[in-house]
C-alpha cells in the first residue's frame, strides 16, 4: 500500500499532468439490467501499438448478483500531494466499486495483474448504513484526507436525505458522514471541490424512490427532483449556501470545477427543462462575498415524429437531449457534453467560461436517429454518447452508451445495447474524430450494459491539484 517516492502517477499540478504518458488500458463499469449474472469489470487495451488493441482483454466478475456497478473510482491520486493533509506514498492502483442498487462497495486492486483486478474487500451495506448513515453509494472521488463517497440514500429505509460518507485511505473501512451540519441540502447526486478555497460543491438528483424505477412523469412535471447546487466549508464541513437554478431546471447532475486551483468556477449539467425539453450547462462563479450560477449553454430539443419516439416522450413530438454527463479537459479548455437523447456528444472551447463555444460534434446512436459509428456504417446504434471520459493530455475522448438500467428501458425500450468509442481530438483548434479502430461492442461486454470508464494512471475526472 506504502512506496518509498510518490506514485509516479500523481502530479502536483494538471499542467505537468497534462505530460503524462498515455493510458495503456481502461477500466470499465459493467451490469446485468437483469440482474441474474454477475457484473464485472472490463479491461480495454488502449495502446495503438498493440495487436488487441480496442478490445476487451481482461474480465473480472463481482461476487453477487444484482449490484449495477455505475461510477467508480481510484482510491488515491494527485491530491495526495495537497500541503493540506499530505498522504504522498499511498499508491493508485485500488478501485473503490459501489453497487448502485445493492449499497455494496467492491475495493479491487489492480497491482497484481492491471488486465484482472482482484477483489480484496467488501463493504457491506450494514457498514455502510450503520457508521455514515447512508445507502446506494453512487460517485467516488479520491481526496486529500480520505476516500470520498457520495449515496442517493439513507440508512435502512429511509429515503434520504442523501450525502457523503468518507473511507480510511487505508483500510477502507467506513469513518462516518462527511458532513457536520447539512443545513437545507436533502437530495444528493455529485460533488467536487476547490480545494485550495476550502469549497466543497454537490448537486442533486433525487432520492431512491424517484430514480430507481425509472424516471417519474409526475415528479418530473410536479418539478420535484432536483434543481439546486450547494456550496460547503470543506475544512468545517458545514453547508454555506444554497443556489437555486430554477424548479424549471430539473436534475443538474454532473459537477466539473475548474482544474487550476487558483480558479474558483465549475460547470454543472442540467439534463431538462420542463418548459421546452431542453438541456443546458450552467457556471458558478464568485459574485462578491457569495456564489452564483449563470446558463452558459442552451442545447434545444429535436422536433421528432411521435410514431419514433418512446412512450414518455410521444406526447411532446420531440427528443430532448438529455445532458446525462459533462467533462472537462485537464487544461480546462474543452468541455465535452454528452446529449445521451439526441446521440451527440458536443465540445465546447471554454477558455472563456462565460462564453463557450461550440468546436465539435459527433453523432452516434440516439433515441430517434440510431447514428451508426463510421467504422461500422451498417449498424444503427441504440443509447448515445453517455459518460465521457477524458484522458490526461487531452487528446483522447471515451464515451459509453448506457445511463442507468431502469432509464435505459424507458428510453430505449426496444434495448440500449452495450458499446464504447473513443475520439480523436484536436487540441489546437478543436475538432472530435471517432477512431474507427476503437469501436469495442456487443459481444465484447458478454451480455452486460457499460457505464463509467476510468483510465490507468488518472483521467480528466480522477484528479484534483493543490498547484497551479
Amino acid at each position: 500500500m506504502t512506496r518509498w517516492t510518490p506514485d509516479p502517477s500523481f502530479y502536483p499540478s494538471p499542467r505537468q499532468a497534462a505530460l503524462a504518458p498515455a493510458e495503456k488500458l481502461a477500466y470499465v463499469a459493467a451490469f446485468d439490467r437483469a440482474a441474474e449474472r454477475p457484473d464485472a469489470l472490463a479491461v480495454l487495451d488502449t495502446d495503438p501499438d498493440s495487436p488487441e488493441y480496442g478490445r476487451v482483454v481482461g474480465w473480472t466478475d463481482l461476487p453477487h448478483t444484482g449490484d449495477e456497478l455505475h461510477h467508480f473510482g481510484w482510491n488515491a491520486c494527485s491530491s495526495a500531494l495537497c500541503p493540506t493533509a499530505p498522504h504522498p506514498h499511498v499508491e493508485r492502483r485500488y478501485l473503490i466499486a459501489p453497487g448502485l442498487r445493492s449499497s455494496r462497495v467492491h475495493v479491487y486492486d489492480t497491482k497484481p495483474d492491471p488486465r484482472a483486478p482482484k477483489l480484496v474487500k467488501v463493504i457491506e451495506p450494514g457498514e455502510l448504513a450503520e457508521r455514515a448513515g447512508y445507502s446506494r453509494p453512487h460517485t467516488v472521488h479520491c481526496g486529500p484526507d480520505g476516500i470520498y463517497l457520495s449515496a442517493l440514500g439513507g440508512a435502512g429505509d429511509a429515503d434520504g436525505p442523501g450525502g457523503i460518507a468518507i473511507l480510511d485511505h487505508t483500510t477502507f473501512d467506513v469513518r462516518g458522514a462527511w458532513e457536520a451540519d447539512r443545513g437545507p441540502q436533502h437530495l444528493a447526486y455529485d460533488f467536487w471541490w476547490h480545494l485550495n478555497h476550502d469549497v466543497l460543491v454537490t448537486s442533486e438528483w433525487g432520492t431512491p424512490s424517484m430514480i430507481e424505477d425509472g424516471i417519474v412523469g409526475e415528479l418530473l412535471l410536479g418539478r420535484r427532483y432536483g434543481h439546486a447546487i450547494h456550496f460547503w466549508d470543506l475544512a468545517r464541513r458545514q453547508h454555506v449556501q444554497r443556489v437555486d437554478l430554477g424548479d424549471a431546471y430539473q436534475m443538474p447532475l454532473e459537477l466539473r470545477p475548474a482544474h487550476d486551483p487558483t480558479q474558483t468556477y465549475g460547470f454543472v449539467g442540467v439534463v431538462i427543462s420542463v418548459e421546452d425539453l431542453s438541456a443546458s450547462i450552467w457556471l458558478w462563479h464568485r459574485d462578491g462575498e457569495e456564489w452564483a450560477v449563470t446558463k452558459v449553454i442552451d442545447i434545444p430539443a429535436e422536433p421528432a415524429d411521435p410514431a419514433d419516439l418512446p412512450d414518455l416522450l410521444k406526447p411532446f413530438g420531440a427528443v430532448p437531449p438529455l445532458v446525462t454527463d459533462i467533462d472537462l479537459s485537464v487544461d480546462d479548455r474543452f468541455l465535452y457534453v454528452s446529449c445521451w437523447g439526441t446521440g451527440e456528444l458536443r465540445q465546447y472551447d471554454v477558455g472563456d467560461p462565460f462564453h463557450p463555444v461550440l468546436t465539435g460534434s459527433v453523432r452516434l446512436g440516439g433515441i430517434v436517429r440510431r447514428t451508426p459509428h463510421p467504422g461500422f456504417p451498417d449498424e444503427p446504434l441504440a443509447g448515445g454518447p453517455q459518460m465521457v471520459e477524458i484522458s490526461r493530455d487531452g487528446r483522447r475522448v471515451y464515451v459509453s452508451n448506457s445511463l442507468y438500467g431502469s432509464w435505459d428501458d424507458q428510453f430505449y425500450p426496444d434495448g440500449v445495447g452495450a458499446w464504447l468509442a473513443k475520439l480523436d481530438v484536436d487540441t489546437e483548434a478543436g475538432g472530435l474524430t471517432p477512431d474507427a479502430r476503437f469501436f469495442p461492442r456487443g459481444d465484447e461486454f458478454r451480455g452486460l450494459r457499460v457505464h463509467q470508464t476510468r483510465l490507468q494512471g488518472g483521467d480528466a475526472s480522477s484528479d484534483s491539484y493543490c498547484f497551479p
